[in-house]
């Protein structure tokens, strides 16, 4: 019987042990210290783990091992005080270090021996030589930069992103046949690029002018009409607006409006930042800091809040004359966000077009075909002298 008492002078049975518990998911990486970089060997085969984004784990693309990314609930990314970031950057840890990444680093790939480059604030490669993914260690952890606070891990995986960017590319009829030809002449890439997300509570007073219309009959007789006219009026007031996770890039390099017109971006799904989502793809790490990017951060938000004055005021028009605005509070998230970028080289100038990573938005840049453009005028002419040639005597009297 299980509960039955060992004899006299019997050691005691060991206590049964309690099933291994899971490595923590950190142990799949391999630290290069001299380097300052990661990789994910594959523990069957040896070759290196990527993160698959149809299966959203590590997978090995040469023996199909597969490894669950497990992530922290109690890491989930949570929003940061900015005034709280602001002393930092200005004294104390973050001061003591250069918040823009510059320059090149040169690094020793440890799978072949080749050389790879990090430029500026690029954090993740593959080696040019082997197509081993390197990750640095040196940079979103480093103690003189604001921390990854989350990330939005790829869910539009390379077969939907290339059937979009064909579809996009071939629905621009006075793109040149040239620059169709991206398959051959383009780089295609998956990059998590840098973001900065900003909450705000705001409270505006203003003042202005109200406009309503009203109508006024003058003149006479053949001269008699209708006016419209403007009755201005003096208001003020106050209003009251809520930001939540408004984006703003934090990167060089990418065209900002057609950057801007990927949103919106479902900032609720990210999750705990871990370097495992980012294993097999491109990083960059913020050209701008939280106090640089809060500059177009406040300029989306004094729009917002100066159309929010505006419905406020009412009437058919209106004069917004002052606005003074109290922040309740301020906070952001460092979010590392997904976007396929598609770069073509066409008569020496690069175009780009972005997909968002996450929701499948294409937005991007064309050069314009300057003989479908003369083609298309050609047509157009031919056609107004064919209606000319139709209609044009139809107002006759057909005398002659």
């Amino acid at each position: 019987m299980s509960d039955a008492t060992p004899p006299a002078g019997a050691a005691p049975e060991p206590p049964s042990p309690d099933p291994p518990a899971p490595a923590p998911a950190d142990d799949r990486a391999m630290h290069h210290v001299t380097e300052q970089t990661r990789t994910y060997p594959c523990g069957s085969c040896g070759a290196q783990l990527e993160f698959n984004i149809t299966k959203q784990n590590l997978t090995c693309p040469s023996c199909g091992n597969e490894q669950a990314i497990v992530v922290d609930p109690a890491r989930a990314p949570v929003e940061q005080d900015y005034l709280a970031a602001l002393a930092s950057l200005r004294s104390g840890a973050l001061a003591s270090a250069p918040q823009r990444i510059e320059g090149e680093k040169e690094i020793v790939c440890q799978n072949c021996g080749g050389h790879t480059t990090f430029s500026g604030s690029l954090t993740a490669t593959r080696c040019p030589y082997c197509t081993t993914p390197i990750q640095r260690d040196d940079v979103h952890a480093a103690p003189a930069r604001l921390p990854v606070d989350g990330i939005l891990p790829f869910q539009v995986d390379p077969k939907t992103a290339t059937a979009a960017i064909d579809e996009w590319i071939n629905g621009r009829w006075f793109a040149p046949n040239e620059f169709k030809k991206y398959s051959s002449k383009g780089s295609f890439a998956s990059v998590y690029t840098a973001y900065f997300t900003y909450d705000a509570q705001t409270a505006s007073s203003y003042t202005g002018q109200r406009g309503d219309h009203y109508t006024v009959t003058v003149g006479s007789g053949d001269d008699r009409r209708t006016e419209t006219r403007t009755r201005w009026s003096s208001v003020s007031g106050s209003v009251r607006n809520a930001f939540d996770d408004l984006p703003v890039y934090a990167n060089d390099g990418l065209d900002l409006g057609h950057v801007q017109a990927l949103e919106p971006w479902p900032t609720h799904q990210a999750l705990p930042f871990s370097e495992e989502f980012v294993a097999g793809h491109l990083c960059r790490t913020y050209d701008h800091d939280v106090e640089e990017s809060f500059v177009p951060a406040k300029a989306r938000i004094d729009d917002a809040i100066e159309s929010t004055v505006r419905q406020d005021i009412g009437g058919d028009e209106q004069r917004v004359e002052r606005v003074a605005t109290n922040y309740g509070s301020l906070a952001f998230k460092h979010l590392l966000l997904p976007i396929w970028l598609l770069t073509v080289l066409y008569e020496g100038k690069p175009f780009q077009v972005m997909i968002n990573g996450v929701t499948g938005e294409v937005q991007g840049q064309r050069p314009y075909s300057k003989v479908k453009i003369a083609l298309a005028v050609v047509a157009a002419l031919i056609l107004v002298v064919i209606l000319f040639v139709v209609f044009g005597g139809s107002g006759s009297d057909g005398s002659g």
